[in-house]
């Protein structure tokens, strides 16, 4: 693999030991925190499964270590880790995201404090380095552009070590087939791969064009086959999920790669259907949805975030604007692919009330899996830039009581930062939102309007992909849950796949989808409900208790 410059720090003790002996290896993947929208437990056991993705970044990395490493997979999402599985290994390796940080610096200070060696990266690290600089080797960019530096620094004796490299994007084309092998693949929900890396959108709130670039990057088609070769040769059958931030963002490479991959679902009689995250902007090419939807593609992330064009403008968002949102979700539900959106609250622009508006559109659009968050300003953001030097925005303390709580979930922990409306206006807001869009009821009625919406031309849906064992089991256990064994809402389950029947047949997988989805989301919403009352009571208290200004200048 081509290495690009690197800028790398080294420490050696004063008679460094050439590590000759190829190390022991544990990669340790850190719990998210507690209480997020996306863990999905209870669904994931309608599944028969415990978590809804594996750790691609790490099972990558470890594809890029020498061949004679030996070396050992726990995700601490679904496995236990012990002292003597860290005993066992030379070295230990780690990463992840903002919501994993708490177990994240638990795992390298458990490790130290064991006598081993930890090698930290991914987001969290590239975003955030200074928080992880105790770690023994750092690495700030990309694996693909430092991993034979960190190689060698080991085997040379290098006691601790910085990894910063001068060119930072990697060429993904020299990214070799993760290893899957690694993987307690049962447990988990879905196999995961990426095309792509990099969005070409200028989102002021987003970290993924601070981290990965404005240039989607993409691999090379025989390659992305090759990881699809791998997971099919293991035994996998059932969802893939495409974990671009934007597989649509380099439009040309995603078009030359569609046929190829029809051509090899085809081939091998459709054993997987695929989800993805996507820009608004799909719903305008009409092409490109038809080819994903004959590629086996059945759902797709979108990120909305508002329904008033002067948020999004301001927001730079502005794929979304200059449309009709609902409309454009519509579109996309008429080459077959269910829609799953994001949406924000918390934003300067916002005049006045807008959690009904935003409640409005997620029912006009009838999207029933929408996740609604506070606002929050991601570190190396320009959102944060501009709050940094507005003076607006709140010191890393915030994310230590967030870690000191054990839950990272956008949901409840936004606003890190002084809002230009009263921030009890915003939660209010926000909580209209959640109320309106998990009410039972609600919920059930934008499902139903989904499986009439939903349009299958080329489309190659087939429930029975997982083996029909395991769907069957999946059906017992939703309609013991909601349609048997539920306090409320049976009549409603029973009403809405009588309903969801009589339409295309091929709608009910993401019917049933958006059903045992709401098996998490609906206690979930109830304890954000919770969450969000209790803020505001604080509010009040607060406000009660500080004085009037012209008697606080008495």
């Amino acid at each position: 693999m081509s290495q690009p410059p690197i800028r790398a720090e080294l420490v050696y003790p004063e008679r460094p030991v050439l590590r000759s002996a190829p190390p022991r290896v544990l990669m340790i993947y850190p719990r998210f925190m507690g209480g997020s929208f996306w863990s999905m437990e209870s669904t994931c056991q309608m599944y028969g499964a415990e978590y809804p993705m594996p750790p691609l970044g790490l099972i990558t990395v470890a594809s890029m270590l020498p061949e004679d490493w030996d070396v050992r997979l726990l995700d601490r999402n679904i496995e236990t880790v012990t002292d003597e599985d860290i005993l066992a290994a030379d070295l230990v390796m780690t990463g992840g995201m903002l919501p994993q940080r708490a177990d994240f610096l638990h795992i390298v200070e458990w490790a130290q404090g064991l006598g081993r060696k930890v090698a930290v990266g991914g987001p969290d690290v590239m975003s955030s380095p200074h928080v992880y600089e105790h770690a023994d080797f750092i690495v700030t960019g990309e694996a693909e552009t430092v991993i034979d530096a960190l190689i060698e620094a080991w085997r040379s004796g290098a006691e601790r070590g910085r990894f910063d490299p001068e060119r930072f994007k990697a060429d993904v084309e020299a990214s070799p087939i993760p290893r899957f092998d690694l993987l307690n693949r049962d447990k988990y929900l879905q196999m995961t791969v990426q095309f792509s890396r990099g969005c070409p959108f200028t989102c002021e709130f987003c970290d993924i064009i601070e981290l990965f670039g404005r240039r989607p990057r993409t691999k090379a088609t025989a390659q992305m086959l090759s990881e699809l070769d791998r997971i099919y040769a293991l035994g996998h059958r059932g969802h893939v999920n495409f974990v671009d931030d934007n597989l649509i963002g380099n439009k040309k490479a995603v078009k030359a790669f569609l046929p190829e991959l029809i051509r090899w679902q085809e081939e091998h009689k459709y054993p997987f259907d695929f989800s993805t995250e996507a820009s608004l902007n799909i719903a305008d090419d009409a092409d490109l949805m038809g080819m994903l939807s004959k590629a086996g593609f059945i759902g797709v992330f979108i990120g909305i975030e508002s329904p008033d064009p002067d948020v999004l403008t301001a927001t730079k968002k502005k794929q979304n604007t200059k449309r009709n949102i609902a409309e454009s979700v519509h579109k996309v539900y008429a080459s077959g692919l269910a829609v799953l959106a994001g949406f924000i609250v918390g934003f300067d622009e916002e005049k006045g009330p807008v959690g009904d508006a935003i409640a409005d559109l997620i029912e006009e659009a009838a999207i029933p899996i929408a996740m609604v968050g506070l606002l929050y300003a991601l570190p190396g953001t320009e959102l944060t830039r501009r709050l940094e030097r507005e003076g607006r925005l709140h010191p890393d303390g915030d994310m230590e009581a967030i870690m000191a709580a054990g839950s990272a979930d956008q949901c409840t922990q936004g606003l890190n930062f002084d809002t230009v409306r009263p921030r009890r206006q915003i939660l209010e807001d926000f909580r209209t939102v959640i109320a309106r869009t998990y009410n039972l009821e609600d919920y059930h009625k934008r499902v139903r309007r989904l499986s009439e919406l939903l349009h299958f031309k080329d489309a190659n849906i087939n429930v029975l992909r997982s083996g029909l064992i395991k769907n069957v089991m999946f059906v017992v256990r939703l309609s013991w849950h909601l349609g048997i064994a539920a306090p409320e809402g049976k009549r409603l389950y029973w009403g809405t796949l009588l309903h969801a029947a009589k339409q295309d047949s091929q709608a009910m997988e993401s019917v049933f989808l958006s059903l045992a989805a709401y098996t998490h989301t609906g206690p979930f919403a109830k304890t954000v409900l919770s969450t969000i009352d209790k803020k505001i009571a604080e509010l009040d208290r607060s406000s009660a208790l500080t004085p009037p200004p012209a008697i606080a200048a008495e």
